[in-house]
């Protein structure tokens, strides 16, 4: 690619703005530009501002630590300096919604990792595979902001990446009621064990919000677009329940399903294998090549082994099985703070980008 697209990151020096630079080290489409937090870190080199909470197991690129951080509230000079941005800040919910429009409206796509605008009727919250045709929103969305090039798009909560990709691979078989238990890591609050020494084998029976989210967003990624609106998935119910473990990375499920139709668990574990969506078809660049694997033997997935599967960007499902009050049940497991967060919000990015709503300025 002749050009890269210039790239800033709204909240740079939190883990998830972490994560985002950590993974678009070398890319090769998008080059990070601008580095921009909160005023206390304005002014400051990248490594200063950052200094010893660098979170990632690898090495600061190179490419950052000099970068000078940006007030990100000076929305205009930011925006001035990239083709579009990353949003992982770390305000108030209306703060965030007003932050994200405010940077939309100076003609500058923004791709969020935060929830304030999930539930925003023309912001598209997609899971790249599932429910790419939901971008189509944003034309409305421009029409309402009054921009020719500015939006804003978002992908969903980190902790519903285990078992919606199983839910929509069996989408024939009709799922009509789910019943899921998360199990949740640390990284997925912002923390590590350093950070939040008494989680070390401790468990925490609740995480604020998220069995909301975890409900409720799979049926708005499973929904349907029609005339400009999203109509969330009506025939399918869920209940959560999500709970903190003393794990880094990694969020794992425990599914219960119901189906309208009798599916056979093998073709079920079909459909997980073959299930494919426009990323793949496209080649993006983060895309991995098998979306969902299949694990066969009875101790999989674990964190420890299949966390990383397809640098974190694979979701990994285990122990399928026929259940005796429910049709089936399984263990999935996705990466939260890769597949969940940062990385699900490139891949989101390299699709708009692929299909032309991120010109180069």
């Amino acid at each position: 690619m002749d050009k890269k697209w210039k790239v800033g990151i709204l909240g740079a020096t939190g883990m998830v703005g972490q994560r985002f630079i950590a993974l678009l080290e070398n890319h090769p489409w998008f080059e990070v530009v601008t580095v921009a937090a909160s005023p206390r870190s304005a002014g400051k080199t990248y490594e200063e501002a950052v200094g010893g909470r660098w979170k990632m197991t690898t090495p600061m690129p190179e490419s950052v630590k000099k970068l000078v951080v940006m007030n990100v509230n000076d929305v205009e000079t930011v925006a001035a300096t990239v083709d579009f941005v990353f949003s992982a800040v770390d305000m108030k919910k209306e703060e965030i919604r007003a932050i994200e429009e405010a940077y939309a409206k100076t003609e500058t796509p923004v791709v969020s990792n935060n929830s304030a605008h999930r539930w925003t009727a023309d912001v598209p919250m997609v899971i790249p595979e599932i429910n790419a045709d939901h971008l189509a929103l944003i034309e409305y969305q421009k029409k309402r902001l009054g921009t020719t090039r500015g939006f804003i798009a978002v992908k969903p909560n980190c902790s519903i990446q285990s078992y919606t990709p199983a839910l929509a691979a069996w989408r024939e078989f009709e799922p009509y009621e789910v019943v899921a238990t998360t199990y949740q890591a640390i990284s997925g609050a912002g923390k590590t064990f350093k950070d939040w020494p008494e989680m070390e084998g401790n468990i925490i029976p609740y995480i604020g919000g998220e069995e909301e989210k975890s409900e409720q967003e799979p049926l708005r990624v499973l929904g349907t677009f029609c005339n400009g609106e999203i109509s969330k998935a009506e025939d399918l119910k869920i209940t959560c329940q999500c709970i903190r473990v003393p794990i880094l990375n990694g969020h794992t499920a425990a599914v219960f399903v119901r189906f309208r139709k009798n599916p056979t668990k093998e073709e079920l574990i079909d459909r997980l294998v073959k299930f494919s969506g426009l990323p793949q078809e496209l080649k993006l660049p983060s895309a991995p090549k098998q979306f969902i694997q299949y694990l066969e033997e009875d101790n999989r997935p674990q964190v420890a082994l299949d966390v990383d599967y397809e640098n974190g960007m694979g979701v990994s499902i285990g122990r399928l099985r026929e259940d005796s009050i429910y049709d089936y049940k399984f263990i999935g497991l996705s990466h939260n703070t890769v597949r969940g967060a940062a990385g699900g919000g490139i891949l989101c990015a390299e699709l708009l980008a692929a299909q032309g709503y991120i010109p180069v300025k």
